[in-house]
């Protein structure tokens, strides 16, 4: 079978033609295998498709246009409703997930300290500096004015977290860039409650080349060089 050892890129299946010789096409959305309901995913054209591989054959058929080019997995399940945005709040979430990081690693310590495993021991290193400070701002709905407060007094604990989850994302490859698919993962968790998120990611993408590099991931949480 000359399609065997023959790899497609995401979106493409292999096809061998008159001569035998195997070449990538596009997936025909509609030959995808049926699949369960819960392997329903949202694209960023706020479109559920039943499958990636409906998701990834459509990408492929739109190859070469604008839609084509904007058309990427945005997180998994079903499309949400998503509301509007507004400036104000966009400003307000860094400040926000700034605060959900912190508390994400403490409460990974808190289970480490009876079951090992969450974090490694460098990270718990860190970490134990965050959750041995008094001046802790606990976990809970706290106004935006004092959640600006901590970070401006208590700087030098909200550094971590923000590399922490940079690193946490950078995984296909590792190679110290964000692409879309990898933010994918942080919007599954995230869209529901955060719906500032999508906007809030494409402003951090300074030189809008569609890639965050670390410099501009900390930039957009305040963090200095």
């Amino acid at each position: 079978d000359p399609c065997r050892y023959f790899h497609c890129k995401r979106g493409k299946v292999c096809h061998v033609d008159k001569h035998g010789k195997p070449s990538c096409i596009c997936q025909d959305p509609t030959a995808c295998p049926s699949t369960k309901d819960y392997e329903r995913v949202c694209g960023t054209d706020n479109k559920t498709y039943d499958s990636t591989c409906q998701l990834f054959g459509t990408k492929c058929q739109l190859e070469g246009t604008k839609m084509g080019h904007q058309l990427h997995l945005d997180y998994m399940g079903s499309c949400k409703y998503i509301p509007h945005c507004t400036d104000y709040e966009v400003d307000q979430f860094p400040l926000r997930m700034r605060d959900w990081l912190k508390n994400i690693l403490v409460q990974y310590y808190e289970r480490d300290l009876d079951t090992s495993g969450y974090l490694t021991e460098k990270q718990r290193a860190k970490v134990k500096k965050i959750y041995q400070n008094d001046k802790r701002l606990v976990a809970g709905d706290h106004p935006v004015e004092l959640l600006l407060h901590d970070f401006e007094k208590n700087y030098h604990m909200y550094v971590y977290p923000v590399h922490w989850q940079f690193h946490q994302l950078d995984q296909h490859p590792v190679d110290r860039l964000l692409t879309h698919s990898e933010l994918a993962h942080l919007r599954a968790s995230l869209v529901p409650m955060e719906y500032c998120i999508t906007r809030f990611f494409q402003e951090c993408d300074g030189d809008q080349d569609k890639l965050i590099v670390l410099k501009e991931w900390c930039h957009c949480f305040g963090i200095k060089e």
